[in-house]
């Protein structure tokens, strides 16, 4: 007698395997079901928890065929005990994308206003903007600021994020700032004399930034102060070798770039 499988799907309405994916800590996928994209921060329990780039967590069940991976369907598993571990946050706070290559850069770009801004800028920010495609640029200053902005004729396709140091009312940055009037341009800045002050006293082993008198070098008056050598690019070094992450920044500073990336990048 011939023996049937108890199986009588026709084959071609068998749903084709899937890869099982280990759902390491930062693995980001997204839940098809409700749209939901994230980073793997937790597994356990046949859940997986996510987090997305806002900080919001939500749980799922493991089912089989349950989550997109660059989408591509797949099946997510508990990872193998003792398996590398990941790191699920940048330097920024954001969510890591292990892996990721950088986006080719957009057309838009973010200025700031010196070399050490610019460094700063990449150490904590760097990866986010490789993946947006964004690439900062130091102005050397902002006297020229406007006819700069005009050269650069941003638009809809090319908008201009520029970061300025000493943005406060009535100061000489702030009349400069109030000249750029594009709408596809946006000048944001910190409240601070030099990017230095935006670093957290803490992160440095000092009490307080040392106010130094009108009329002085405020970075020669700062190394003076501290008892550091005169010279102020080997005080740019220590000092940028103490931010490790955006919890070693003042939140004015954190914020202003953050407003640029999201400025830059909008569609």
């Amino acid at each position: 007698m011939r023996q049937y499988s108890a199986d009588l799907t026709p084959p071609w309405k068998k749903p084709k395997p899937v890869p099982e994916v280990a759902a390491e800590p930062g693995l980001v996928v997204e839940e098809p079901g409700t749209g939901f994209c994230g980073a793997v921060i937790r597994c356990e329990a046949g859940t997986v928890t996510l987090e997305d780039r806002f900080g919001k967590h939500r749980v799922f069940p493991m089912e089989p065929r349950g989550f997109l991976l660059e989408g591509r369907v797949v099946t997510l598993v508990r990872p193998a005990p003792g398996g590398p571990a990941r790191p699920t946050r940048t330097a920024s706070g954001s969510v890591a994308v292990p892996g990721a290559r950088a986006r080719v850069a957009r057309a838009g770009r973010i200025y700031v206003e010196g070399r050490h801004d610019a460094e700063l800028v990449e150490k904590v920010w760097g990866d986010d903007l490789r993946i947006e495609g964004v690439v900062v640029e130091y102005l050397e200053g902002v006297d020229d600021l406007p006819s700069i902005v005009s050269e650069f004729a941003p638009g809809p396709d090319a908008r201009l994020g520029v970061l300025v140091d000493h943005l406060v009312p009535g100061s000489k940055e702030w009349r400069i700032a109030k000249s750029v009037t594009s709408e596809h341009a946006l000048v944001v800045g910190h409240p601070y004399i030099d990017v230095w002050e935006a670093v957290k006293p803490s992160s440095l082993g000092i009490d307080a930034w040392p106010r130094v008198p009108r009329g002085q070098d405020w970075k020669t008056g700062v190394c003076r102060a501290l008892g550091w050598p005169e010279n102020t690019g080997a005080a740019w070094q220590r000092i940028l070798s103490g931010v490790h992450s955006y919890k070693d920044l003042e939140p004015e500073l954190l914020g202003r770039v953050e407003e640029l990336i999201d400025f830059v990048t909008a569609p």
